[in-house]
């Protein structure tokens, strides 16, 4: 997930709208998992001078990952690209992830995990060229309600007082082994060493659908904005599924 480091603004575009629950691919796994983002009522600047303009944007990008033992997956999100107004299609970077989690996370009442992030941005994308992630994750199942919290922290190499605190979380409800409902909450506060006021933060609440099939996993999703600087309106899809 990338962000701008601006006090006017609280967020740029992301290619990834998701919640980390802490399950990964099976030893020897390869899975593939394609994220898509539209904003039809979006933000009609951009985060920061020369970036993308949310409003009417497509955003998305294919997450390679394989898993490699029970409590570690590694992945590749390759290429990250968007169409916006006035631009049309671009490719904007590339992102390469390590994810450590508690094996069979879905089995477990509590779990827990770190993911982490490494960016290749192009100059639309990022005021950055370099950015990481650092993503723990805690959760419970609860059966049949899920509560899972994501204290994302978003670094551009500045030190830690520019570190930027951006939280997701949570609460879904489990009709059946296959079939879910939700709520998800992405907030971005700021830095460490400038916290924003509540009306200049982003604050996105989306309710999402879950499919969990044989063959394809797939979540739906539509967040309102909480706040004039939030997006009004976003969808979001993700499909997923091993390819081996």
């Amino acid at each position: 997930m990338t962000l701008a480091l601006s006090l006017g603004v609280a967020r740029a575009q992301t290619d990834e709208i998701q919640v980390y629950d802490a399950e990964i691919a099976a030893p020897g796994k390869f899975n593939l998992t394609l994220h898509s983002n539209y904003t039809p009522d979006g933000r009609e600047t951009p985060a920061f001078p020369g970036g993308i303009v949310p409003d009417k944007s497509f955003n998305g990008v294919p997450e390679w990952a394989y898993g490699v033992t029970k409590w570690f997956e590694a992945g590749l999100y390759l290429p990250v690209y968007s169409v916006s107004r006035g631009r049309g299609l671009t490719f904007d970077g590339l992102k390469g992830r390590t994810l450590f989690v508690s094996p069979q996370a879905a089995d477990r009442s509590f779990f827990y995990g770190a993911n982490f992030e490494y960016s290749y941005n192009s100059k639309r994308w990022d005021t950055s060229r370099f950015t990481s992630e650092v993503r723990p994750i805690i959760g419970w199942h609860l059966h049949p309600v899920d509560l899972i919290v994501n204290p994302i922290l978003d670094t551009d190499y500045h030190g830690f007082r520019y570190v930027d605190f951006a939280p997701a979380t949570r609460l879904a409800y489990n009709f059946s082994p296959r079939w879910a409902v939700g709520l998800e909450e992405y907030a971005d506060f700021g830095t460490f060493a400038q916290f924003r006021p509540m009306n200049r933060q982003f604050h996105q609440l989306y309710g999402v659908v879950d499919y969990a099939g044989k063959l394809l996993h797939v979540e739906f999703g539509v967040g309102v904005g909480l706040t004039s600087v939030s997006d009004q309106v976003t969808l979001k899809l993700m499909l997923s599924r091993d390819l081996n």
